[in-house]
């Protein structure tokens, strides 16, 4: 009895513990990862859980040889709460880009990330 009282105790603390891990994840984007792509009129990337807005952004970056050039984009959480909608405020150049995230969810986890596309 008292090994099957500890197995239970253990089983449930593992089970606690992987659910608390659990933080807002990337599901699908627009562009996806690595793409080769038109010039974007707007960037989407979709996560598993609601979003806060105040803190969830999206960056955009032209990516050189040694080094970077930050492009204005208009940053906005959609209506489904958990998709962030960039807009790039002007057209983009032929070439490499990053977009670099940040996702903030209700129980106060942010999650960060970054992902590669290029026009073409």
């Amino acid at each position: 009895m008292r090994l099957h009282s500890i197995t239970l105790f253990v089983a449930a603390v593992a089970t606690g513990a992987s659910s608390l891990g659990a933080h807002a994840h990337l599901v699908k984007s627009n562009p996806p990862a690595n793409a080769v792509t038109a010039n974007p009129a707007t960037l989407s990337l979709t996560f598993s859980e609601r979003l806060v807005p105040g803190f969830s952004k999206l960056e955009l970056w032209k990516t050189m040889a040694g080094h970077n050039m930050a492009v204005p984009v208009k940053t906005a959480v959609a209506a489904d709460g958990r998709t962030l909608i960039g807009t790039p405020q002007r057209s983009l150049m032929k070439g490499a880009y990053l977009i670099r995230w940040t996702a903030a969810t209700s129980d106060g986890h942010k999650m960060t990330g970054s992902l590669p596309f290029r026009v073409g």
